[in-house]
């Protein structure tokens, strides 16, 4: 792997872990970043948010652990298998990383209900694209639709050997239809198809709700010390 310059950010709260400080390591942003270098990056523990490569790096807490799914060996659960058939009907269009105003317009209403403690309810367009695109990465924009209305879109990195699942955001009113947990499923049965190796799927944090479900996709393998495990939850 080649010798990439790293910077450290200045501690501050945590936004998973409540009265946690936080701390991160970035690649320095003078760095020229590819995918194909991403690929090194992801696979030692990092994530994209917009142009920025970041892993943790906290002094007193380790609970942030990044999570693959090694796609050939991916068995679904009965809910999972329930989703998959509630779904059967949603029809999926595949789009460039581009601004699109029924996109942001949903992800405003999809924060706003289901972020009320954060500020991207109020995100401008240029704050959605700059924390979903990135002028260097090969990202894509999925679409899902159910009854040809606009349900959900996930974003979706491509890697050498893998994916990664950036980020599921929906419409409230398609909450029936657990699109969160489909949107991961398409991925899956998707890059699988195009014979990637992993989809990597962010922290599991074992303690904050909104990134415990990771474990549910089974068997998933844990970044710990260095080495990725097969981890049963």
């Amino acid at each position: 792997m080649i010798s990439i310059p790293l910077i450290q950010s200045q501690e501050h709260a945590c936004g998973y872990i409540e009265d946690k400080i936080a701390q991160s390591l970035f690649v320095h942003p003078s760095f020229p970043l590819t995918s194909s270098i991403y690929a090194q990056l992801i696979e030692q523990g990092f994530r994209r948010s917009g142009n920025e490569v970041y892993a943790p790096h906290c002094t007193q807490c380790s609970e942030c652990i990044p999570a693959r799914l090694q796609l050939k060996d991916f068995k679904p659960s009965r809910s999972q298998k329930r989703c998959m058939a509630k779904n059967i009907d949603t029809k999926v269009i595949i789009k460039p990383a581009v601004f699109e105003q029924t996109h942001y317009e949903m992800y405003l209403r999809y924060q706003t209900i289901r972020h009320t403690d954060g500020s991207m309810a109020t995100a401008s367009p240029e704050d959605y694209l700059s924390f979903l695109g990135s002028s260097w990465c090969d990202t894509l924009f999925v679409e899902f639709s159910i009854n040809n209305e606009l349900a959900a879109i996930a974003v979706i990195d491509q890697v050498d050997k893998a994916w990664s699942a950036v980020y599921t955001f929906f419409e409230p009113k398609f909450s029936s239809y657990s699109l969160g947990v489909y949107a991961v499923l398409w991925q899956i049965e998707q890059a699988y198809q195009q014979q990637k190796e992993f989809l990597y799927m962010g922290f599991w944090i074992k303690t904050c709700k909104k990134m415990v479900y990771k474990c549910d996709y089974q068997p998933i393998q844990l970044l710990i010390n260095k080495q990725w495990l097969e981890k049963s939850v």
